[in-house]
């Protein structure tokens, strides 16, 4: 609804059946194409960093209530969350868009629900922040009781909020129109004759329901939630929980502060230009007839849309939780695809959970291991015949083709037979001791 203009002047019909009006003169000092640049690429800025950031938050939080972790207060920051990212996806950019030109090119259909959008999203999140003040007053009130609460439970709270979100600013779609101007169209809001006591109401009430109304009661239990968590406990078994809630109750507090402070210039303007169109319908004697400065209404504006990146980093600088989750968040995205380094291979640590293949060895020692071993099997009490020549050779060859199949040998085997060969074990050393006793009984 709004145009960033020159020749988009606000428009005030004199007569006294109906009063209009475009909500920000926003040309009157500055050259068109220094404001045509700078603020749509401000709110670019302001548009890509929120959207990360609470796309960020969101995901956290979504992680959390998979694990078990849901309650109210992470439903509710979910939601304030979640209206932030609609303010920064379906407002800003069609904001910034509209600041880069001269006329109002988007069409009647955004015409008619850009600026009711926008005030949609900023209720719910004043109402959102006003039941999360009373959550947050019962939870430290009692930290050791153990609440359970159900998702549907957390739906119907969720879907009352934005259900009164959206019905309170009606009137910003039910009266915005498309307008000739001076140089093409402009979006502007015309109250009919019928609708003017009405709407004299409207702006008086609006700003009490929506910002002062809800704000107030979030303080104050604010306020009465950091009282009760001043009460130091007799038992130690308490202090860690009150600790907890003192530090969520710092951050809720914060967030409430923070949109108190950043919203409250958007609420100045808005009051202002209201009571001009109204008044000088009326024919009335204007205490202020000028409209709000240049500066004062580029900043509101500014200031009301950073506040969509500012709530995600508070909630990342003051609760642990959410900074933890940052944590494995940001492990989980980078190391996803790095391995773990491989040990060094030896005897004690071995490469994988296979059994070790022997070492290729010497014709001779293979030889020798055999007839070990079948002289061990059979005894003395048969001799073994000789090979011939030529069998000797081939199985030479066939034991080393099968030792260099097999592969390798652990040094510790290797040594038990070469000492076995050579005969250089002791007895207090010897593996095998039958063996000897029966040779030596035998003697």
């Amino acid at each position: 609804m709004d145009v960033l203009i020159g020749n988009n002047a606000t428009v005030v019909n004199s007569s006294i059946d109906k009063w209009s009006f475009n909500e920000h003169n926003l040309h009157q000092h500055l050259d068109p194409g220094e404001l045509r640049v700078l603020v749509p690429a401000l709110l670019g800025i302001i548009c890509a960093l929120g959207v990360a950031c609470n796309l960020t938050a969101m995901v956290i939080l979504f992680s959390n209530a998979h694990k078990g972790k849901l309650s109210l207060i992470n439903s509710l920051i979910f939601n304030l969350m979640f209206a932030d990212g609609l303010v920064l996806l379906f407002t800003v950019p069609f904001r910034a868009a509209s600041y880069s030109k001269t006329t109002w090119n988007l069409g009647w259909m955004i015409c008619k629900t850009a600026d009711w959008f926008l005030q949609a999203c900023m209720a719910a999140k004043s109402f959102t922040v006003a039941v999360m003040a009373k959550a947050c007053y019962r939870y430290v009130a009692n930290p050791t009781k153990q609440v359970s609460i159900h998702l549907g439970s957390i739906l119907v709270v969720l879907f009352f909020i934005w259900l009164s979100a959206c019905i309170v600013t009606i009137p910003h779609w039910l009266f915005a129109v498309l307008q000739n101007g001076i140089h093409g169209l402009v979006c502007v809001l015309i109250v009919p004759p019928e609708a003017r006591d009405f709407m004299s109401v409207y702006v008086k009430a609006y700003p009490l329901g929506v910002y002062c109304a809800p704000l107030s009661f979030a303080l104050m239990y604010f306020w009465k939630a950091y009282g009760q968590c001043q009460r130091r406990s007799s038992k130690t078994q308490n202090l860690r929980t009150q600790i907890r809630s003192r530090k969520l109750t710092l951050m809720l507090f914060s967030l409430t502060v923070a949109m108190a402070i950043l919203w409250l210039p958007q609420w100045v303007v808005w009051i202002w230009e209201r009571h001009l169109a109204e008044k000088a319908t009326d024919g009335a004697r204007l205490l202020i007839s000028s409209p709000p400065p240049l500066l004062l209404t580029l900043s509101a504006q500014l200031l009301t849309f950073s506040l969509s990146l500012v709530n995600p980093l508070i909630v990342l600088f003051l609760s642990e939780e959410f900074r933890e989750g940052y944590r494995g968040l940001w492990r989980r995205l980078t190391l996803r695809k790095q391995s773990l380094p491989k040990p060094k291979p030896g005897p004690h640590n071995p490469t994988s959970l296979q059994s070790p293949t022997p070492r290729p060895e010497p014709s001779s020692q293979l030889r020798g291991e055999r007839h070990l071993q079948y002289s061990v099997s059979q005894g003395p009490r048969e001799a073994q015949p000789q090979a011939k020549p030529g069998e000797r050779r081939e199985g030479e060859k066939e034991a080393d083709r099968l030792s260099l199949k097999d592969g390798i040998v652990l040094p510790d085997v290797e040594q038990f037979w070469h000492e076995r060969e050579t005969g250089l074990q002791t007895d207090e050393n010897d593996p095998v001791p039958w063996e000897h006793q029966s040779n030596e009984g035998k003697k």
